[in-house]
């Protein structure tokens, strides 16, 4: 296998590094203070993003997006993935899962939000329903042309900024030898729909200035027009997006891990004591040679499912390892660092506290570690009939 960058792909990561270090590191301490991204400074990013040819990236060039395939994405994502998740974030890649739009779906959703007119959000997780998610009790009920939308969810990111949300609600019921599970259905719904009530959640102590909200629907009515995909296939595109998302959470903890590494063998070389820098005690420098090790292991099993991604291989064992190994990998390397520098890890003068506490959600989000280990032990044990 060639493990080599391209020459493009080299180009990509260079134009994202240099746009990640002149244009969003800057503002990280600013939006860490005020828990938010100022409307002007959020305006500001997205227009040199796009002016940099790096907002939809995600998206197929015939479009009017980037084009990028799985690899350079998984590049140009790993890069982003340096900076504070509220900024970042802001250099949009609407969900694939709007190229199911249809007809004037995609004039409407698809079109605008590649063109960075209308920002999308993604509503899948309940109360009572959070890896479970056959188990939501959100319901959209057919009356004539229209649905009617009655249910809550919550922890649904960027909620607060978006225009419209991809909203998965239950339409039916299968049995199935777990007993009933909920059809699923996908919908795009405009924050103005009357019925519908957007609230900010909990403050979390990861990603500040990156909010999770809870959406509330009652007798929500929305046209059939506005239904994505068939009626009771809803679970096929989650399923579809779900493998990209992990992806992208795992080029994200790479990048991250990236970062604390450089910074904490920076302190390792600078620092010293009892007359010697502490790089060169090997309590310190087993610690970075560990997490040197763990980063390249998490990476290179990124760039696998990535390159699997783009022959049309790539399989939910593949996207799940990548998940699992790379965010616990970043858990693991944030916490070493915090203990390289010692007191000074924990204090808000440096970043380095923010990077610990943010690596905490991301064995969380978009599939927690636990159900990337089922789906990992499930594609070994079932050829076996187990």
């Amino acid at each position: 296998m060639d493990f080599e960058p391209t020459d493009e792909q080299r180009m990509i990561v260079d134009t994202v590094r240099k746009f990640v270090t002149t244009e969003l590191e800057p503002y990280e301490d600013e939006v860490e203070r005020l828990d938010e991204v100022p409307e002007a400074l959020a305006a500001q990013i997205r227009g040199k993003a796009l002016e940099a040819g790096l907002y939809a990236a995600n998206m197929p060039e015939e479009l009017g997006g980037g084009g990028l395939d799985a690899v350079a994405m998984t590049l140009a994502e790993r890069e982003l993935g340096r900076a504070s998740y509220a900024l970042q974030s802001l250099v949009a890649r609407p969900s694939n899962i709007l190229q199911a739009c249809e007809g004037e779906q995609r004039e409407r959703y698809l079109l605008p939000a590649i063109r960075g007119e209308r920002h999308d959000c993604l509503a899948m997780t309940e109360p009572e329903a959070g890896s479970d998610v056959r188990s939501m009790t959100t319901r959209a009920v057919r009356d004539g042309e229209t649905y009617v939308i009655n249910g809550t969810k919550h922890f649904i990111s960027h909620a607060d900024v978006a225009d419209f949300v991809i909203l998965f609600a239950a339409t039916g019921t299968e049995q199935t030898p777990r007993g009933p599970k909920s059809l699923i259905t996908g919908f795009l719904v405009d924050f103005d729909t009357p019925g519908l009530d957007v609230r900010r959640g909990s403050a979390c102590v990861s990603h500040r200035g990156y909010h999770q909200c809870e959406l509330s629907f009652t007798d929500c009515r929305i046209p059939a027009a506005q239904r994505l995909g068939a009626e009771g296939h809803g679970f096929g595109l989650m399923g579809e997006w779900l493998g990209a998302s992990r992806l992208s959470v795992a080029a994200t903890s790479v990048g991250r891990g990236h970062r604390v590494l450089e910074m904490a063998t920076r302190w390792a070389a600078e620092r010293t004591q009892f007359g010697r820098t502490i790089g060169r005690f090997q309590g310190i420098g087993f610690q970075l040679a560990d997490m040197a090790t763990e980063l390249a292991a998490a990476e290179l099993l990124t760039f696998r499912a990535a390159a699997r991604l783009d022959r049309g291989t790539m399989t939910d064992q593949d996207a799940a390892m990548a998940k699992l190994y790379a965010s616990e990998a970043l858990g693991r390397i944030t916490d070493k660092a915090v203990q390289i520098f010692g007191g000074m890890g924990l204090m808000a003068e440096l970043p380095i506290e923010r990077f610990w506490r943010d690596a905490r959600v991301e064995r969380i989000w978009d599939g927690t570690s636990e159900i990337q280990r089922h789906i990992i032990s499930r594609s070994l044990l079932r050829p076996l009939g187990s």
